[in-house]
């Protein structure tokens, strides 16, 4: 099986020994986002609404230097410090995703790098 890393400055550079995202088996796995900036490498300002949202605008980045979409995805997993905050991932889900939706898991967390309070990873399937 053939692997390919996928990176762009239009996303946060990978904190870490990791990549932003890996294509094999025709499937783009793409790591985990938290809401930073990618220019300046800190967490936006503003309430869990501006966080959900730099968040989606990040996995796009990542998926658009795939060569794929958010369309694509079949598979999310968000992470949230507090899921009364579930509400509003639901809504700005329903404004940057179409139908239909990917599979999702939602889990709490005791804490996120950088003090964010989400972070969403993807698991994307061109063509689908």
């Amino acid at each position: 099986m053939t692997r390919r890393t996928i990176a762009t400055s239009n996303a946060p550079a990978a904190i870490g020994t990791y990549a932003q995202a890996v294509a094999a088996g025709g499937a783009i796995w793409l790591s985990g986002q938290i809401p930073l900036d990618p220019e300046t490498m800190t967490l936006v300002e503003g309430d869990i609404e501006a966080e959900v949202r730099q968040v989606f605008r990040n996995l796009s980045a990542v998926a658009a230097a795939a060569g794929a979409t958010l369309d694509d995805a079949v598979r999310l997993t968000v992470y949230l410090t507090d899921l009364g905050d579930f509400a509003v991932v639901n809504e700005v889900m329903a404004e940057v995703l179409r139908p239909p939706y990917p599979s999702r898991a939602t889990v709490e967390v005791a804490g996120l790098p950088k003090g964010a309070r989400v972070e969403v990873d993807a698991v994307l399937v061109p063509g689908t």
